[in-house]
């Protein structure tokens, strides 16, 4: 999903297919993103026994081929970035990877906290602002769309946090949902989720993109109401629902929600080549 931001913020701001500088910095911001899940999964191995069995074994399994994992992708990462000789551009791939030691690793571990989302914008944020460095640009446009991409992944964290309320809970963090309640936090999340609209339309103006940016939109903004429609019951009675059942919704929104992230990301990069060529298919 960086990947394709990635590629997407190199079109929108170079203002030309650069398809070598678009996967170079594609490839510095997946390194950068392998680093930090490499450090989380590391220090999340108790957490995820609970809300994901599978990735817990896998880690544990690594063993100290974990760590060196971890080491290589952040090498890589700073390599890359001082390969471009432009000190800003190392400067954010630096950011990324410290921002991943505050989210996880002791005695910080902000992804504990509410603080949480607010580290989750520098997930969606540096790759623009690496795209931004390396062309040397920084108009509203950019930082409009570095917002945006920022404040996307901050609710994204959200809803990864309803999917993780159980061990998030067991564990003593204090999350967003876990400090407001399970379902308060749902609804905050969902209406979160559409107050993003608005923001989003007003990127795709500034950027003059095309029907395809505004069809997804209407798209993922049409699906996502008629699963919260599907599932009002749950969602607005207060009494007589098993926690169990609104857990199990949690985790599916947030299913959905990785989904909504994923389409929407594709079609800010499609987007951004048919703007700069309109015949691309």
């Amino acid at each position: 999903m960086l990947f394709m931001i990635s590629v997407g913020a190199t079109f929108l701001t170079a203002g030309t297919q650069a398809w070598s500088q678009a996967i170079y910095i594609g490839i510095t911001v997946f390194c950068v993103w392998s680093s930090v899940d490499a450090i989380n999964n590391l220090c999340d191995v108790d957490l995820d026994a609970l809300s994901d069995p599978a990735r817990a074994e896998f880690t544990r399994k690594l063993g100290k081929l974990g760590l060196l994992i971890t080491l290589a992708f952040t090498t890589l990462s700073l390599a890359l970035g001082a390969a471009t000789l432009i000190p800003y551009v190392l400067l954010f791939v630096a950011l990324g990877i410290a921002f991943g030691v505050l989210y996880s690793v002791p005695p910080f571990r902000l992804r504990k906290t509410a603080y949480k989302p607010i580290v989750n914008f520098t997930v969606g944020a540096i790759p623009v602002l690496i795209v931004a460095a390396f062309f040397n640009v920084f108009s509203i446009n950019i930082i409009s769309l570095v917002l945006l991409i920022g404040v996307t992944t901050s609710v994204n964290s959200l809803w990864e946090d309803l999917a993780d309320y159980a061990s998030d809970f067991n564990s003593g963090s204090r999350t967003i949902p876990i400090i407001f309640g399970f379902r308060k936090g749902l609804l905050l999340t969902i209406t979160l989720g559409y107050v993003m609209i608005p923001f989003m339309m007003a990127v795709g103006l500034l950027f003059q993109l095309g029907w395809i940016y505004y069809a997804t939109l209407l798209g993922l903004a049409t699906f996502i109401s008629l699963r919260v429609i599907q599932k009002r019951v749950t969602l607005s009675s207060n009494d007589g629902i098993d926690l169990k059942k609104l857990h199990k919704l949690g985790e599916v929104l947030a299913k959905d929600f990785v989904m909504v992230a994923i389409v929407f990301t594709l079609g800010l990069m499609l987007s951004s080549l048919l703007k700069i060529n309109p015949v691309f298919i």
